[in-house]
């Protein structure tokens, strides 16, 4: 299996590189997309780190209702279909948005939510929650018996800051910083949707742009290599520049927080805590609420999109399972960190790089819109592997620590083995695999853009063609409808994952 993620991403590079036209250079939009592409994911991950620090402080020393509740939201944007969310900040940030609706009304002059501030607007929305849980974790691994002393010591809410906190903000901040930039690098659903003009054209719209509507497969090849290089920059970058944690020993006891009880504090922590569900919420209701009045003006090009996109899904979650479970029980097993490598090929090759090498090898055979809908699937499967097996190896491994001698002394191997003992302990973890994969595929907007044809169409593909017509009330009908699949596709392959553990 390890062999065929290899050919099957690798054979798309050798396919880009044979048609990248390397002599010809880079013309002087491709060089503004290339900075473009940078400069936007720079500023995305500089705000969602700066935005996410006093959010998870907050939430670090506060114990309120619904605590636990908005720290499972903190996850939602991840399996969010992107096109959904950027329709909600479109309601919420738009032109006729409810923020330009308030600005109107006390006589302000309107915002536009199109171009840079818009892109970084829409990945703030996205990896805000993303630094924020991964700051969280680092608060939360501070001891106890630090904040107990620091109590003794009636060091000052500063004070605290200073010594507890701040070098963990220099452990973590950088690592996370590094990470949303390699994110924001090969957003592309985002650029497509509140970019597109020159000034606002990132590297993977520009392969599009050339793509589809110059078909310049030598160009649209010489900017997938140099989206490849800079990601896969970038990634080794934030390998090297995330530290190892370590802020010493402690008793597991539960952190409490006796600092920052003043009411300035307290009152500073609400705010900060608010604005930031703010934040997340408003959007989501604004797609609900606009998605009901759009049901009953929908065209039937919708429910068809809506069954290609749970066709894509379904087949993305089967792959990816016949894939993640071999090479993640080859890697637990034998510790093999080559194999892992290769499973994390996915997060430094992008989705239209992928797209764009299969529909070159494609081409010259059939008409690649008759493979729309499986190559997507494939290659979402592909993206969703790396974090796949992320969720999968470490109970796999303590599974094998735990029970592989016992096993072996039985006689036990094979498909008994996995069928009596892997698959009952690994199903959790099998079924929120499978889930997020399912998610991500219905929603996502990326390869079927370049093979897909006008009767061939997933469900966010054709949404941003109401979009494109400015049809906005069958948009977010279809927004509404795709919100659903997406976290129904979630929750029901999570929930069998937990069933089939707890039988």
């Amino acid at each position: 299996m390890a062999a065929l993620v290899v050919v099957l991403i690798l054979g798309a590079l050798v396919a880009v590189i044979s048609k990248a036209e390397v002599g010809a250079g880079f013309v002087p939009s491709d060089w503004a997309a290339l900075r473009f592409t940078v400069w936007q994911a720079f500023l995305s991950a500089l705000f969602s780190v700066l935005l996410a620090i006093p959010v998870a402080r907050a939430i670090a020393r506060r114990r309120f209702v619904g605590r636990g509740l908005l720290v499972t939201l903190l996850g939602a944007p991840f399996i969010l279909p992107v096109i959904v969310a950027v329709l909600g900040l479109l309601s919420v940030f738009g032109r006729n948005g409810w923020l330009n609706l308030g600005l109107e009304a006390l006589g302000l002059p309107a915002l536009s939510i199109y171009g840079l501030h818009g892109v970084v607007l829409a990945h703030v929305f996205f990896n805000l929650p993303l630094a924020t849980r991964l700051l969280l974790q680092g608060w939360q691994g501070i001891p106890a018996e630090r904040f107990r002393l620091a109590a003794q010591l009636r060091l000052t809410p500063w004070a605290v800051f200073r010594t507890l906190e701040w070098p963990l903000l220099r452990q973590i901040a950088p690592g996370v910083a590094a990470l949303v930039f390699v994110i924001c690098l090969t957003s592309f659903a985002v650029a497509l949707t509140l970019g597109g003009g020159p000034k606002a054209t990132t590297i993977e719209l520009a392969i599009y742009q050339a793509f589809r509507f110059d078909f310049d497969l030598g160009r649209a090849a010489l900017l997938s290599v140099t989206q490849l290089g800079v990601a896969g920059a970038a990634a080794l970058l934030a390998l090297w520049i995330i530290p190892g944690i370590s802020l010493g020993g402690g008793q597991d006891r539960p952190v409490q927080r006796w600092d920052a009880r003043a009411g300035a504090q307290r009152m500073w922590d609400a705010v900060v805590i608010g604005l930031a569900a703010a934040f997340l919420i408003l959007p989501l209701l604004a797609v609900v609420l606009r998605g009901l009045g759009g049901l009953a003006v929908l065209p039937a090009s919708v429910w068809q999109a809506a069954g290609a996109s749970l066709f894509v899904a379904v087949i993305s979650v089967l792959v990816l399972i016949v894939l993640a479970l071999p090479m993640a029980g080859w890697i637990a097993s034998r510790r093999a960190g080559g194999v892992e490598a290769i499973g994390l090929l996915g997060l430094s090759a992008s989705p239209l790089m992928i797209g764009t090498g299969w529909f070159i090898v494609i081409n010259p055979v059939m008409n690649p819109a008759d493979l729309a809908l499986p190559v997507t699937a494939l290659v979402n499967a592909l993206m969703a592997l790396p974090f796949c097996l992320r969720i999968m190896v470490p109970r796999l491994r303590d599974t094998m620590r735990d029970y592989g001698r016992l096993a072996a002394t039985l006689g036990l191997e094979g498909w008994p083995f996995w069928r009596w003992v892997i698959l009952p302990r690994l199903a959790p973890q099998i079924g929120f695999a499978a889930g997020l994969t399912g998610a991500l595929s219905a929603g996502d907007l990326g390869v079927i853009t370049l093979f897909a044809d006008m009767d061939r169409a997933t469900l966010p593909l054709q949404m941003y063609r109401l979009m494109g017509a400015y049809r906005m009330d069958a948009a977010a009908g279809a927004a509404l409808i795709l919100l659903v699949l997406a976290l129904g596709l979630f929750w029901a392959c999570d929930a069998m994952g937990r069933r089939y553990a707890a039988a």
